[in-house]
């Protein structure tokens, strides 16, 4: 057997995702494709030897070519497959695109409104990021609204079948925790249908933010009739990620394998790497110490205190 080393490569191009002040992850890079800063925060596009190309905003990695379909999928598909007729969309966020991408699946679906704040940053998406929005940005039932998600929410008129939050972790420096707290979630229900989902992104689940995703499940408790805790790992985030739902009516964690199936079938959702009857089913199978963390959660975030997670900027 031969006693020879592999080289390891040590050039310095490396990508640190800084967790927090005591966990860091390092990510070496084949290239820096793009770097600017828009009129809200700082944008980078990086291509990376794990994970190809890598979106990054304010420093913190929010999709990976290689697993983006993981987090996109579970966010969107388990109150999608739940909803009876999904035919009004609003998302909030999702500047990539790969939300809308999700969405426009369903047959089900007339109308969908996307609001961002960040109109360069979408348009950079549609140029750099065409795997990710597949051209969904330019599906006829797509609508664009560059606008604050708060401002829209609270000024809308209209009612959804299904809302989708993916906005930014509500970091110190950035305006992402006002969307975290009740005052919004009651605008939220406002503007859902009699029988309508709600359902945002709601961190990682363990270190330094392990108590914020169990504070946004209490708080979007106190609004919703339902509300429900899912998570799933996203490789490229190195962590557990946690999802919240809420709803009027009803459970994403009780609908059968058969209607999933069933509903996929008769939606004509085609082209999923991730999402069918099975992982639904894992998604919400939580172990015993994030059932217990999240039914003993006591606070509820408001505008007046909201919560914050670590930021590296």
């Amino acid at each position: 057997m031969s006693t020879e080393k592999k080289k390891i490569k040590t050039n310095t191009n490396w990508f640190i995702d800084k967790e927090s002040e005591n966990r860091w992850i390092f990510h070496r890079t084949k290239k820096h494709v793009f770097s600017t800063k828009t009129k809200f925060q700082q944008v980078e596009i990086i291509d990376t030897y794990n994970f190809g190309h890598v979106v990054i905003l304010d420093n913190k990695i929010q999709s990976a070519k290689a697993d983006e379909f993981i987090y996109h999928e579970a966010l969107v598909h388990p109150a999608m497959i739940t909803h009876p007729e999904p035919g009004r969309i609003l998302i909030l966020g999702g500047g990539e695109g790969a939300v809308l991408r999700e969405v426009l699946r369903y047959a089900t679906v007339k109308r969908v409104v996307m609001v961002d704040i960040d109109r360069e940053f979408v348009e950079l998406c549609k140029k750099y990021l065409k795997e990710w929005h597949c051209g969904s940005f330019f599906d006829k039932r797509a609508e664009i609204i560059f606008a604050d998600a708060t401002n829209f929410v609270k000024n809308a008129k209209d009612n959804f079948d299904v809302i989708i939050t993916d906005i930014s972790d509500p970091i110190e420096e950035g305006p992402a925790s006002l969307i975290y707290t009740k005052e919004f979630y009651r605008s939220i229900l406002r503007m859902l249908s009699n029988d309508g989902i709600f359902v945002t992104q709601a961190t990682e689940v363990f270190y330094n933010q392990q108590e914020v995703y169990s504070i946004i499940n209490k708080t979007a408790a106190s609004v919703f009739r339902i509300a429900e805790s899912y998570c799933d790992y996203i490789p490229s985030f190195g962590s557990m990620w946690g999802f919240v739902a809420g709803s009027k009516k009803y459970y994403l964690k009780k609908i059968s394998p058969e209607e999933i199936e069933d509903r996929l079938k008769r939606r004509k959702v085609k082209g999923l790497k991730y999402y069918d009857s099975e992982t639904h089913a894992r998604l919400f199978n939580l172990p015993i110490g994030l059932r217990k963390m999240i039914s003993k959660q006591k606070l509820i975030a408001t505008i007046k205190k909201p919560i914050k997670v670590f930021s590296n900027i």
